[in-house]
C-alpha cells in the first residue's frame, strides 16, 4: 500500500488514459516508461512467473511499501530480456512474455509458448484519484477468490465492493461483508492465472456485469499496484499467492478439535455445565468460548467477578478436563476516563487511539457504550495492545477471538469509523505520516489480529497462538484463523457455507469455518444435525449461536439427534492424523485444507471447465487431496441428487466399497441437457437421509487414522491405522509433533510417507522411515486394504518371510505390525 500523494488531482472534465508511450527506460527486471498524458508506469518481474504492474498519473510512482506483501517477496527480482517491436515494447522471462502497446500502454501477457495469459481490454482509466483496469474476459473464463464473499463460487456475472463491514444476518446478495481480500484466480480450460490488487482503499471488482467481454477492477484512490501470478495450474497460483502474502502459521492441534460456543456461557456455572455435559455424553470436544458477557460491563480485558469470581481457578478445572478456553477481546476500548479502567488509562497515556481531524480522540458507541479505537498502524500501539493479554495468559486462557474489528461502530451513519478520522503510520519501511481512515479501513482488522498474534508470541514464545478474527485483509492469514461471521440458522445459509469457505481457502485463509447451526435465530433439530455433520469436515468445527436463541449444543433436540451428531464428531477425531497433516501442508505450501474440486483436479471434466460450476456440484468440496464431501445441493429437500467425481476411482468412506460406474442410458434423450456422464469420468446417484452424509476417498489414497479420543489432549490407545484404498497414484503421508510448541522448528517432528503398488497380483505397501526426532503415541501400525483381495494371505517384509497375519474383515483385509521407525516394505499376496 502506498501513499495517494501525487495521484489525487483537481477534478477532470473526463476520465484520463495514459496515451502513447513517449519515454522508455529498460530495467534489469522489466521496463519503466512515461506516456503522453504524464503517466508513469513500471512493469517488473519478481520471479519468472510473477509480474508487478505499477501506474501513476503523476511524474513519479508512489511510496513503494505494502501492509500485505512479504518484505522478501516485495523486494524479489529476476533478470529479464528486452523484447521490443514496432508496435510494442516489452520483455521476457523464462516463463512469460510481456508486451506494452506503444500507442496506448495496453498490457498483454503470454506464456513461453505464446498462449494468452492476460490482455488489457482497453487502457487503464483514471478519474480524479480513482482508477480502473480492464481485462479481456473470454466467454469460458471463470473467476474465484475475493475471500468469503456471498453468492456463487464462480464470481463471473457478479460485481463486488471491498469494504470491511459488520453484516449481521447477511444474505446471499449482501455485499460487502466482513473481510476483503482483493485477490482472485482466473481459470480457463484447466489453466489458471492469479491477480492481486495491492490497494487498501475502497475497491471494486466487476466480472462481466458492465461488459460481458471484459472484467475490471479499481479503487477510489491510492496506488494502482497489482500483481499477475502465472500458474498455469491452480495449485501453482495458490502457492505463489502464499509466497507473495504469506502462509498461515502452524496452529495448535486443539484448533482442529470440536469447539463449543454461544453468546454467552455466563455465569461460571453455565460454562461448567456445558463442559460437564460434553464429557458425560462422551462428545469429543477441545474448546469452549467466552463471549462478551464474561467481561465487566462488556469492557475488553476485564472479568465480571460476579459471574466468574475466580476465572483462573475455573480455567484450571477446565484444563484438568482437557478443555481449552477462548476468550473474546473486541478491539474497541471503553471510553472510561477517571474510572480506573487500565486499558483506557494506559492507552491514553501512550497516545494509542485514533483521532478526529480536530485532534480529539475519536469516540464511537459499541458494546461497552462510548469507546475509543487503537491506532494499529503504529508499531508502538500494536506492542501496547499485545501487552494487554498478559493478565489473561497468566490466568490460563488459551486463545483469543478478535471480533467487531471491521471496525463496527453502532452510532455511526456508516456503521464504522468516519472516513476522515486520522491514523498515524509509524511502521518500519513506511514514511511516517497521518492518513485518513478511508485508506486504513480495510487493513484495520488485520492489524488488530497482527497485534494480538505478535503480542502472544512475545508473552509465550514457545506456545503457538490461536487467534480468531472476523475482519481481515490479504496477508491476514499470517496472524489469525477466521470464520464467515454472523450467519443465520437457515438451510440457505448452510448451502452458502461451502462456496464461502472454498473461496476463503483460495484466498489464503485455510483455517476457517462457519458458525455451525447458524448464529442468528434458532436452528431446527434437522438443520443443526445436518450442519454438524458437514462441519465435521470443515477446517474449523465450531458450534455457535447468539443470545436469545434456543439451545444449539449437540444434545439439543434429544438423544436420537445427539447420537447422529456425536458419530460425525467422533469421525473427525479418528481423522485427526489426516487433518493435522493437512494443516502442516497449509503452513508449508499455502494450499488450503478445504478445496474446490478443480484446485486438485483441473482436468476433471471432459472440456476442462471447472467441475465445481456444474449444476448441483457447488456444495461438494475436497478435504485435502483425498476426501470428497458431497452433501445434497438442497439439504432440506428429500430429493435424490447426482454426485460428480473429479476422477474415475473413489470409495465410500463409510462402507469401504468402491463407487461403481453407472450403467449407460439405453435410451438417451437427444434433446435433454448434458448428463453428468457426459461431463465427468464418474458420477453416482444419492438418496439423501438425515443421518447420512456422502463422503468418499480417492482410489489410491492412504489415509492415516487414530483410535477415538475425547480431546486432542488425550493420548490415543492402540495402533496408527493406514487405510489403503487400492488405485492408481497410490500414496499418502503423515505429519505430527507435540501440537503445542515450536519444537518442530528444531527438528522435533515426525514425517512419514506411504505408497502402494499392485503388480502380478502382489500388493506392495511402502512405509517410510521416520523423519524427525518426535516420538509418536503409537507403537504399532495397522494396515487396512480396501478394493484388493489376496490370493494366499501371505505377508513378506523387506523381502523376507514373516509371521504377520493378513486377516479378512467384512469389507477389507488388515494386518498389524510393530513400528520400529525404520520403515518397511510389505508384500501382500
Amino acid at each position: 500500500m502506498g501513499s495517494a500523494a501525487g495521484q489525487a488531482r483537481q477534478p477532470d472534465s473526463a476520465p484520463v488514459v495514459p496515451g502513447k508511450l513517449v519515454h522508455l527506460e529498460p530495467l534489469a527486471n522489466g521496463i519503466h516508461f512515461t506516456t503522453a498524458n504524464g503517466f508513469v508506469e513500471e512493469v517488473t518481474a519478481l520471479r519468472d512467473d510473477v509480474l508487478r504492474v505499477r501506474i501513476s498519473r503523476s511524474n513519479q510512482l508512489p511510496e513503494d511499501v505494502s501492509w500485505d506483501v512479504l518484505p522478501e517477496s516485495h523486494k524479489a527480482s529476476v533478470a529479464t530480456v528486452n523484447q521490443d517491436s514496432a508496435d510494442a515494447v516489452g520483455f521476457r522471462t523464462a516463463k512469460l512474455h510481456v508486451e506494452i502497446a506503444r500507442s496506448d500502454a495496453r498490457l498483454t501477457v503470454r506464456d513461453a509458448d505464446g498462449n494468452m495469459v492476460q490482455q488489457d481490454a482497453k487502457p487503464p482509466v483514471f478519474e480524479d484519484a480513482a482508477f480502473r483496469i480492464f481485462k479481456a474476459s473470454p466467454r469460458d473464463e471463470h473467476y474465484f477468490g475475493l475471500g468469503d464473499k456471498t453468492g456463487p463460487l464462480d464470481r463471473r456475472g457478479h460485481a463486488f465492493s471491498m469494504w470491511n463491514t459488520d453484516a449481521y444476518r447477511f444474505q446471499e446478495s449482501t455485499d460487502p461483508i466482513y473481510k476483503d481480500i482483493p485477490f482472485f484466480m482466473a481459470y480457463r480450460a484447466g489453466t489458471a492465472v492469479g491477480v492481486f490488487l495491492d490497494n487498501t482503499w475502497r475497491s471494486s471488482f466487476d466480472f462481466g456485469v458492465e461488459s460481458a467481454s471484459s472484467y475490471s477492477f479499481g479503487a477510489v484512490a491510492g496506488p494502482l499496484d497489482y500483481y499477475i501470478l502465472l500458474g498455469p495450474s491452480p495449485h501453482e497460483v495458490v502457492e505463489t499467492y502464499a509466497w507473495l502474502t504469506g502462509k498461515p502459521p502452524m496452529p495448535p492441534l486443539w484448533m482442529l478439535g470440536f469447539q463449543q460456543s454461544r453468546y454467552s456461557y455466563t455465569p461460571e456455572a453455565k460454562l461448567m455445565e456445558i463442559a460437564t455435559r460434553l464429557r458425560a455424553d462422551r462428545i469429543p470436544a477441545d474448546a469452549l468460548y467466552l463471549d462478551i458477557d464474561f467481561q465487566d460491563r462488556h469492557r475488553p480485558f476485564t472479568v465480571d467477578k460476579a459471574a466468574f469470581p475466580d476465572l483462573a481457578k475455573t480455567l484450571a478445572t477446565l484444563h484438568a478436563m482437557q478443555f481449552h478456553v477462548v476468550a473474546i477481546t473486541d478491539l474497541h476500548i471503553a471510553y472510561a476516563p477517571n474510572q480506573g479502567y487500565a486499558p483506557y488509562d494506559n492507552g491514553t497515556a501512550g497516545d494509542h487511539f485514533v483521532h478526529r481531524k480536530d485532534g480529539s480522540v475519536y469516540v464511537g458507541s459499541v458494546w461497552p457504550g462510548p469507546s475509543v479505537f487503537p491506532d494499529f498502524t503504529q508499531a508502538k500501539t500494536r506492542d501496547w495492545w499485545g501487552s494487554l493479554y498478559n493478565n489473561f495468559t497468566q490466568m490460563g486462557l488459551d486463545g483469543f477471538w478478535n471480533d467487531m474489528n471491521e471496525p463496527s461502530v453502532f452510532d455511526s451513519p456508516t456503521a464504522t469509523i468516519e472516513e476522515n478520522a486520522l491514523h498515524r503510520i509509524d511502521e518500519l519501511g513506511f514514511v511516517e505520516r497521518s492518513v485518513t481512515h478511508a485508506e486504513i479501513h480495510n487493513v484495520y482488522g488485520m492489524e488488530n489480529s497482527r497485534a494480538t498474534y505478535d503480542g502472544l508470541r512475545k508473552l509465550e514464545p514457545d506456545t503457538r497462538p490461536f487467534v480468531l478474527t472476523r475482519a481481515s485483509y490479504a496477508g491476514g492469514q499470517r496472524y489469525a484463523a477466521t470464520w464467515t461471521g454472523d450467519n443465520s440458522s437457515t438451510w440457505n445459509h448452510l448451502r452458502m457455507t461451502a462456496p464461502m469457505l472454498k473461496n476463503l481457502g483460495l484466498s489464503g485463509f485455510s483455517f476457517a469455518g462457519a458458525d455451525a447451526g447458524g448464529f442468528a435465530g434458532t436452528a431446527t433439530s434437522e438443520l443443526l444435525t445436518k450442519w454438524l455433520e458437514i462441519a465435521a469436515f470443515h477446517p474449523i468445527d465450531r458450534d455457535h449461536t447468539e443470545k436469545g436463541t434456543g439451545d444449539q449444543e449437540p444434545w439439543a433436540g434429544g438423544p436420537e439427534q445427539e447420537n447422529i451428531r456425536r458419530g460425525f464428531i467422533e469421525e473427525r477425531y479418528r481423522l485427526m492424523p489426516y487433518l493435522y497433516t493437512l494443516a502442516e501442508e497449509t503452513s508449508r505450501t499455502g494450499l488450503p485444507m478445504m478445496r474446490p474440486l478443480f484446485l486438485d483436479y483441473p482436468e476433471a471434466t471432459r472440456d476442462k471447465h471447472p467441475i465445481d460450476i456444474d449444476p448441483g456440484v457447488e456444495g461438494e468440496f475436497l478435504l485435502g487431496h483425498d476426501l470428497l464431501i458431497a452433501p445434497s445441493p438442497y439439504p432440506e429437500a428429500p430429493d435424490a441428487y447426482t454426485v460428480e467425481f473429479p476422477s474415475a476411482g473413489w470409495y465410500d468412506l463409510w462402507t469401504g466399497d468402491r463407487v461403481p460406474r453407472p450403467a449407460p442410458d439405453e435410451h438417451p434423450d437427444p434433446n435433454a441437457p448434458a448428463s453428468a456422464a457426459s461431463r465427468v469420468p464418474l458420477n453416482a446417484n444419492v438418496q439423501p437421509s438425515l443421518q447420512a452424509l456422502p463422503v468418499y476417498v480417492r482410489a489410491g489414497a492412504i489415509l492415516p487414522m487414530a483410535p477415538l479420543v475425547q480431546s486432542t489432549e488425550e493420548t490415543p490407545q492402540g495402533p496408527l491405522t493406514l487405510r489403503v484404498y487400492a488405485g492408481d497414484d497410490c500414496r499418502g503421508s503423515l505429519y505430527t509433533d507435540d501440537g503445542k510448541s515450536y519444537a518442530y522448528t528444531r527438528g522435533d517432528f515426525l514425517r512419514m510417507n506411504f505408497t502402494c503398488t499392485v503388480n502380478d497380483g502382489v500388493m506392495q505397501v511402502g512405509i517410510s522411515k521416520h523423519q524427525g526426532t518426535f516420538v509418536p503415541w503409537w507403537k504399532e501400525i495397522r494396515v487396512e486394504v480396501y478394493g484388493w483381495k489376496p490370493t494366499q494371505s501371505k505377508v513378506m517384509r523387506d523381502g523376507s518371510e514373516t509371521n504377520l497375519v493378513l486377516r479378512q474383515q467384512a469389507n477389507h483385509f488388515d494386518l498389524t505390525l510393530p513400528d520400529s521407525g525404520n520403515g518397511a516394505v510389505l508384500s501382500l499376496r
